[in-house]
């Protein structure tokens, strides 16, 4: 690990802190040579994972497109961070628990559909009318005439 401000490769860790989830650790860190201090986060690498995207092509599975995309269904709702890492987390773990080497991209939809229909209805919708690809406003109907039929059950 090299010091962000000098570069300097001697560092030593200071504090050390699990995740609540348990699947990273917070470190915090300290320069030997300009006393800076900063913090590190260390997270469990996933085995290799490929989509297979609608086209059929093949690529390399990123975690971060998936953060993207919750963000941007979550943009301007009453949604901490906290509950988007917690949303990121449980959906990580559940395809890390699938163990597949190769999962569509309509599988990862539908996992994060259902962690955002747990998370906010209307991230839920925004989510779906992109990842559904909505043409017309009947299709929003539908999708929460058909979400307010799950809560009723």
């Amino acid at each position: 690990m090299k010091c962000p401000k000098c570069g300097c490769d001697e560092v030593k860790v200071v504090d050390s802190r699990n995740s609540k989830e348990g699947n990273s650790v917070r470190r915090r860190r300290e320069c030997d040579r300009c006393d800076h201090r900063f913090t590190t986060l260390e997270e469990l690498v996933p085995t290799e994972i490929y989509v297979i995207k609608r086209d059929q092509r093949r690529v390399e599975f990123n975690p971060a497109k998936i953060r993207a995309g919750v963000e941007r269904a979550c943009w301007k709702r009453p949604v901490r961070t906290q509950q988007l890492d917690i949303a990121m987390s449980n959906i990580l773990q559940q395809i890390e628990r699938m163990g597949e080497r190769e999962l569509s991209s309509k599988t990862i939809g539908l996992i994060v559909m259902k962690e955002l229909a747990n998370l906010d209805q209307v991230a839920y919708v925004r989510f779906a009318s992109v990842y559904r690809q909505f043409k017309d406003a009947e299709q929003f109907i539908e999708e929460i005439q058909l979400m307010r039929g799950h809560d009723d059950q």
